[in-house]
């Protein structure tokens, strides 16, 4: 039987992880099996997908979707049954995938876990639970590497896949901007809604309305809103119709090429800030989610910042609009405080620099095929 690799991922952020480690994988060994539950990304990566990404976030977002996870999770099961994979990647995604390395313990399946779950911020007990599942973790955020180690579970920081892809990234502003059908030499704003459907439900409105406003006194500027390539439009038809009568141009899967070409950006917290930074695009965060949902994150959650660029920065280095401050009229002003040319910018791409220096001398896919080889015995320590 041929090498086989399953990798699992739940959510868009994951989905390119685990698409970027399967053309790793493929690069080394070009027959190389590779099963797994993912999206668009992963299929074009040359993923067998038993299963489409069926994910969920919050109390009340995740009720409708408990069917399709339980689908997709039984489907996962069996094919750890049929295809005995030599490893199995699991990618972030908790709730679903500590469940199936269970299933794969059962089995005696070696288990790589890649991109750890928030345990820094929250349901800290998880880190026993993990080392009780896990053979080894591989971590995307430096400071993570030692809680793993603190219970004797091997773990290495390899640093971030959106590095990685960005280091593929060789055209300027104005090329990319031609590529992507928008105007060379005219100033861009790009709007990254997230790619949840509740971020989506909650943002999207918002973003329309900060491009109302801010072309009022920025009617130079082009925008562009550039949507996760797993995103089922339809169901936003209205409000992206409505963004579009807006001048906004509306893509998918180009979201990496948009931010490389913007001035600016109004970002989702979530991967798409550290991407933007290690760019070194001037960014504002927002978030809103269902009030409940948020409240009862607020009881468990006890962290300080909620994007990554915060996080690593250990300050506040990009301006976070969270809930009832995630505003028309606060976006605007901070834009405005950024684009100005005063000291905001400055500090911000200061910062960034500081974050770069993190990850630039690590490649996280490569790596971590690294250790799926080693893992499976095709490669030794």
């Amino acid at each position: 039987m041929s090498e086989t690799v399953m990798i699992v991922a739940g959510e868009t952020s994951g989905e390119l992880y685990g698409a970027l480690l399967a053309v790793s994988l493929k690069k080394r060994m070009p027959g190389i099996r590779i099963i797994g539950v993912g999206g668009e990304r992963m299929l074009q990566a040359g993923v067998e997908l038993i299963s489409g990404i069926a994910s969920a976030f919050g109390l009340a977002e995740a009720v409708s979707s408990i069917k399709a996870i339980k689908k997709t999770f039984g489907s996962a099961v069996a094919a750890l049954h049929t295809y005995k994979p030599d490893v199995l990647v699991l990618i972030d995604y908790p709730d679903f995938n500590l469940k199936l390395a269970e299933e794969a313990r059962k089995k005696h399946i070696k288990v790589l876990y890649y991109v750890s779950p928030q345990v820094w911020a929250w349901r800290k007990k998880r880190v026993a639970k993990i080392a009780r599942l896990v053979d080894r973790m591989a971590v995307v955020l430096p400071f993570e590497e030692e809680i793993y180690k603190a219970v004797g579970l091997p773990c290495e920081f390899v640093g971030h896949p959106v590095f990685d892809e960005i280091r593929s990234l060789a055209a300027g502003k104005d090329s990319l901007k031609s590529e992507l059908g928008l105007e060379k030499g005219r100033p861009l704003l790009s709007l990254l809604p997230g790619s949840r459907p509740h971020e989506l439900k909650r943002l999207l409105p918002l973003m329309l309305e900060t491009v109302r406003e801010f072309k009022k006194a920025h009617g130079h500027y082009q925008f562009c809103v550039p949507l996760a390539p797993n995103t089922d439009t339809e169901i936003y038809n209205r409000v992206l119709a409505l963004l579009e009568g807006e001048g906004v141009m509306v893509n998918k899967g180009e979201s990496l090429k948009v931010l490389a070409a913007s001035e600016a950006a109004v970002i989702a917290s979530g991967t798409a800030t550290l991407q933007a930074a290690l760019i070194g695009v001037p960014l504002v965060v927002v978030y809103k989610l269902f009030p409940v949902t948020y409240w009862l994150g607020k009881q468990i959650v006890k962290v300080k910042h909620v994007s990554l660029v915060n996080i690593l920065s250990g300050s506040e280095v990009v301006k976070e609009l969270l809930q009832s401050e995630a505003t028309v009229g606060n976006i605007v002003q901070e834009l405005e405080n950024i684009l100005s040319g005063g000291s905001r910018k400055k500090n911000m791409l200061d910062a960034y620099d500081g974050i770069r220096k993190i990850f630039s001398s690590r490649n996280a896919s490569e790596r971590v095929a690294d250790m799926v080889e080693e893992m499976a015995g095709w490669k030794k320590y």
